[in-house]
């Protein structure tokens, strides 16, 4: 008969358990309004919470999460069930989002622990503009990112939207600047987003250089409007 010590076992069970949250330990995300204007802060996976000039939701996000955003909604308005509408970045008319949201909105997009467990994120324009961002890793020294540029006073005529910036794709809803096929290139429009906030993707098959990486587990974030 094999006898097995229950301080090991104690021992064991603490080793496994420290081993289990080191490897499937998620992030943990601060969004903050900094903008003068209130900013109905929208995550998916997270829900919403409104922000008043100032104020920080924190957010919790589960390892291995792929296909993640948050971002800012703007003029919007809710009743006391949380049902309403907003003017950019609106997400089916909830406070507490369940969808993605409407373009144009500015997006930080992140996968959790991915390959060889490192966090992938990125500022995206592809669904147009509405709030300038920054999307910064608030640990391991690894690289933030930020779009500050007020591009909705300097949007193209063409793109103009009530308080964003549309991406070409949204208004012409063509294979050129939607990239369905998967064959597309820059074009002027995406020349005007990337001159405007070079680390953000500009178009779908933007330069795979607009997506950042951080050691997964170990990396914490913070997503400012109006940095």
């Amino acid at each position: 008969m094999i006898v097995i010590n229950k301080s090991f076992l104690t021992v064991f069970s603490l080793f496994l358990l420290v081993i289990n949250f080191t490897f499937t330990h998620g992030a943990r995300f601060y969004v903050t309004n900094r903008c003068p204007y209130t900013v109905w802060a929208a995550a998916v996976p997270g829900g919403g919470q409104q922000l008043n000039s100032g104020q920080t939701w924190i957010i919790d996000v589960a390892a291995g999460t792929i296909r993640a955003r948050i971002w800012g909604r703007t003029s919007c308005n809710f009743d006391g069930s949380g049902r309403g509408r907003c003017q950019t970045g609106d997400c089916v008319g909830l406070l507490r989002c369940q969808a993605y949201g409407t373009p144009p909105n500015t997006l930080a997009e992140f996968a959790l622990n991915q390959y060889m467990n490192l966090d992938f994120f990125d500022i995206s324009l592809v669904d147009g503009f509405n709030v300038p961002m920054e999307f910064s890793p608030t640990s391991n020294r690894c690289r933030g990112i930020r779009c500050a540029a007020n591009i909705n006073q300097q949007c193209l005529n063409e793109l103009r939207a009530p308080g964003g910036c549309n991406n070409p794709c949204t208004v012409f809803k063509t294979d050129q600047y939607c990239c369905n096929s998967g064959n597309c290139g820059p074009t002027n429009y995406s020349r005007f987003f990337k001159n405007k906030c070079p680390d953000a993707f500009s178009y779908p098959k933007d330069n795979a250089s607009s997506k950042f990486t951080c050691p997964g587990g170990t990396t914490d974030y913070k997503v400012v409007f109006c940095p």
